[in-house]
Parts: structure tokens; sequence; C-alpha cells
């Protein structure tokens, strides 16, 4: 007895999704064999920025003794970045404030971004510091704040930071392409900051545990307050605020 003849139609079917499923799977090997290769990178990555922090703490350590030696006193470099926070609502925000937090991306109170100091910044911090307090973050803060409070912008949408794939498909034109490499270029101030800063949505904090203190909130930090610059202080009030 005679089979009856596949129709063409279903040969041809059959052709192309056996083609579909050929190339569905040598896709999912490229992709498995670029995620292997990136944790490689992320991590040689890690361990080279580690090397390069341990080598400049060492250093300040070993010019902080050798000025002491000479009973002189050794004078660290200007900070290259600020961590400002918002501390005061939209209520009774002066027009030139509300436009400089504006371009400063901090439209919420205790929302929080990162500033590269210059002469100008500098002197657009000065006009704002009753409603905003800063100073200047450590590594391990810049490290928290990203890995805890990181939100990255892609297509105008805030996406959380659980994977490093976020990062390479907002900065990984630049050169950024984990998460060591984004905490890098914040830390450093390197060439790509401005576009690394861009893609971080400003932190969201929550207020700080224990509060602030109604009585002093509006009054500057150096008269007892809470507002305008804090220095170095500003760590341990974003560790009560992560």
């Amino acid at each position: 007895k005679k089979m009856a003849g596949v129709p063409e139609s279903v040969l041809k079917k059959q052709a192309t999704q056996a083609k579909i499923a050929e190339q569905a799977k040598q896709a999912s090997y490229e992709a498995r064999q670029k995620k292997r290769q990136d944790k490689k990178d992320a991590i040689a990555a890690a361990e080279k920025y580690a090397a390069e922090y341990k080598a400049a703490d060492e250093a300040a350590i070993a010019n902080r003794r050798q000025a002491k030696a000479q009973g002189g006193f050794f004078v660290p470099a200007q900070p290259k970045v600020a961590l400002v926070i918002r501390i005061r609502g939209t209520i009774g925000v002066s027009p030139k404030a509300k436009k400089i937090m504006q371009l400063f991306r901090l439209r919420q109170i205790h929302n929080a971004c990162f500033v590269k100091l210059n002469e100008s910044t500098i002197r657009m911090l000065r006009l704002i510091e009753p409603y905003v307090t800063y100073g200047y973050p450590t590594r391990s803060t810049i490290e928290k704040l990203i890995l805890k409070r990181g939100f990255g912008k892609l297509n105008k949408q805030r996406i959380p930071i659980a994977d490093n794939s976020v990062i390479e498909e907002g900065v990984g034109s630049v050169g950024i392409k984990c998460c060591a490499d984004l905490i890098h270029e914040i830390c450093t101030v390197g060439p790509n900051f401005k576009e690394a800063n861009n893609f971080l949505w400003p932190f969201k904090l929550t207020s700080p545990r224990g509060g602030f203190s109604n009585k002093t909130k509006l009054v500057h930090f150096l008269e007892g307050g809470e507002a305008g610059n804090r220095g170095e202080e500003i760590n341990k009030l974003v560790k009560r605020m992560i």
C-alpha cells in the first residue's frame, strides 16, 4: 500500500521550524559563553581595582607617617566628588534654588545624587545649602549606595541594578561593564563620570533612623543643625538612611 506524499507546505514548515530551533540553540549557547566571559572579566576588574585602592591607601598612610616623622603635616588631595541629599520638601523654595535642585535631579525629599566638585558646582551648592546637606563620601559609602539602592536609567525607565547586564546595556559603550567599573568611575571621577552619573537614577533614601531634630533641621550643620556641608560626617548620615 502506497503512503500518501507529505504536502509541500508541511515540509516547508518543518524545515523553517528546524532552522529556527537551530538558531535559538546557537543564540542560547553564545549567550551562555558571553555570560561566562563577562563574569570572568568582572572578577578580574574587581581584583584590579581592589589592588589599586589598597596601593592608594598604603601610599596615603606612608605619606602621613613621613610627614609626621619630619615634624610636618600631610595634606590629602581635595575631594573630587560630593554626595548631596535633599532634606527639605518643595514648599517655600526660592526659584533659583529650585532650578539648581532640578539640575542636580533632587526633586523629592531624601533624594541623593553624586556631584563632581568644581568651582561652579561648589557655588551652586552654596546657594541651595538651606535645603540640602552634602559631604564627601568614602569609597565604601559609594559602594553601599550603588549595591543597596542603585537603580539605572534605561530607555528613561528606572531599572534596579540587579545584574551587570543592566550596567553594560546603559553605559557599556564607554567601557563601564560591571558594578566594579561603575563604582571606580564615581570614586575616582574618571573621564566618563558624567555618563556613569547620568546612568544612575537619583537614590531614594529613607528618613534617617532616629530622625532629624525639628528644632535644628533648618540650621547649618556647623551651628548644630542638619543643613549645609558636613564633610566626612555625611557617611554616618547615609548609614542611617540606607
